[in-house]
């Protein structure tokens, strides 16, 4: 459920004391922005709370509850919060969305936009639980969430951003076992990332993890609406992500298996449900005017822009035989990156794609953009963001990739000038069978900086006006490769 929500005036802080019934042994009151906790209640949110597709101006709160519900966010800077903490009974600048309730119809999920906020702050946000019954609404609401994010800073500032990105969570049996379920989250949190790029495969829908060793819940492949969303509950299920999702912001776009693997997006029936799940159980901003829409570019300051590609949606058959009408991205979307390519004012150009550039996969070219022996693949669309990468002359271009389940970086030098043209680095899998190791291929002239496989694994990256720096941590939170590359002017 996707909603609009006006603002409310000042709202006093004595009614969250008095009027929201708290949690045994639970204050409702606001600490200190690192004294207050994060998560109150998860029987009123069994799968947690997300906040995701932050802007400098805009975030979106995701929840679930168990059953129909009304649901309100108030929010403010933390600076208000505080203040007003210490003056319990002055009226507190909050802001306040509509009683909104929690339907079958999105499985009882919502994601609620927050607008208007102020570039580079630190906002607080609460979420009050009440009774779905008109009637009773507004005898008890209950504080069943409380969390905290930062916006991000306008596009003439300058600031160091550290984030992390990865994909393939819970493939080939390797779920959720024990409480924690997939313990790498918490790995991924303690290295304190402004937020989280989650590059597909955020279920294995046509994977069976059999129990045990793993929990029990998704020993089934999905294949309608009502599957799906099962096993997106089942991965929200861990502890681990639950913990990480409520203290890290998430970009998240797909890759094959929150369908089924290797599907091509407008000729799988089943990918209009496998999509409807995502969108429900992920914040994902989309235009108004193109609500399927999930390819999307993220501004971080002046030195960072984002580039979010969607690789399914829009591609050609597979097995087409790759020439000038084979798409990965199809016509708008090739269109869009390129423009926004060109336009971008940021120092560092970093294109997420869930499928990585020239890895080899013998067959009909399903995971990558590269050209196929047999004659598929994607290379001549890869060919014309490589031109004008070079025919613009854009310079500080990084791809980020995930996909085939191994650690790869290469520097490539596709008009063999001697000078590096752009960078591609390949992290993954969050929890998955590793992948056997193929090379690079040559048609992009790479230079191999690392190729190894039999860890699960992340990549951190700190970029400034002066640097990206990229390095992988394994499950153990052991650092295995890093790299730096200087900014050219």
């Amino acid at each position: 459920m996707r909603v609009v929500f006006r603002f409310a005036g000042c709202l006093a802080l004595v009614s969250l004391m008095i009027g929201c019934a708290a949690l045994p042994g639970e204050s409702v009151r606001s600490g200190s922005s690192s004294d207050a906790k994060p998560f109150v209640g998860s029987e009123f949110l069994p799968q947690g709370v997300a906040v995701g597709d932050i802007s400098a101006q805009r975030a979106l709160v995701w929840l679930r509850t168990d059953g129909p519900a009304s649901v309100q966010i108030e929010w403010a800077t933390v600076s208000r919060w505080e203040r007003a903490s210490k003056l319990a009974s002055v009226m507190a600048p909050v802001s306040r969305t509509a009683s909104v309730t929690t339907t079958a119809e999105t499985d009882y999920t919502l994601i609620i936009p927050l607008e208007d906020l102020i570039p580079a702050t630190r906002y607080r946000y609460h979420v009050l639980i009440g009774s779905a019954d008109q009637s009773v609404r507004q005898l008890s609401t209950t504080l069943a969430a409380v969390g905290e994010f930062t916006t991000l800073p306008d596009d003439k500032t300058h600031a160091m951003v550290t984030f992390a990105w990865s994909g393939d969570l819970g493939g080939q049996k390797r779920c959720r076992q024990g409480a924690g379920g997939y313990p790498i989250f918490d790995i991924i949190r303690r290295q304190h990332p402004d937020f989280f790029l989650f590059l597909g495969d955020t279920i294995y829908s046509d994977d069976i993890c059999p129990s045990p060793p793993n929990e029990p819940g998704a020993d089934f492949k999905a294949t309608t609406l009502q599957t799906y969303r099962v096993r997106h509950r089942y991965q929200r299920g861990a502890e681990a992500l639950q913990r990480f999702l409520r203290t890290v912001p998430v970009y998240v776009i797909w890759d094959d298996h929150e369908v089924r693997n290797d599907f091509a997006g407008p000729y799988d029936e089943q990918m209009p449900a496998g999509r409807q799940a995502l969108r429900e159980y992920w914040p994902i901003a989309s235009p108004e005017e193109d609500p399927h829409r999930m390819y999307r570019s993220v501004r971080y300051g002046a030195d960072l822009e984002l580039f979010i590609l969607d690789t399914r949606q829009y591609r050609s058959r597979n097995e087409d035989r790759d020439g000038p009408f084979k798409t990965m991205l199809g016509d708008a979307q090739l269109k869009w990156l390129l423009d926004g390519l060109r336009a971008s004012t940021a120092t560092w150009k970093v294109i997420a794609t869930s499928v990585p550039l020239s890895v080899e996969k013998v067959g009909l070219g399903n995971d990558g953009w590269g050209s196929e022996p047999t004659g598929t693949g994607f290379g001549r669309e890869r060919q014309v963001i490589v031109d004008a990468i070079l025919g613009q002359k854009i310079k500080n271009v990084v791809f980020l990739a995930g996909d085939v389940h191994w650690v790869q970086a290469n520097a490539y030098d596709p008009n063999q000038d001697g000078v590096i043209d752009f960078h591609e680095y390949m992290v993954g899998p969050l929890s998955a069978r590793p992948g056997r190791l193929t090379a690079a291929s040559d048609e992009l002239h790479p230079l191999r900086l690392v190729n190894e496989s039999g860890y699960q694994n992340f990549g951190l990256v700190r970029v400034t006006k002066d640097v990206f720096e990229v390095t992988v941590v394994d499950e153990a939170g052991t650092k295995r490769f890093s790299h730096v590359v200087p900014a050219r002017p």
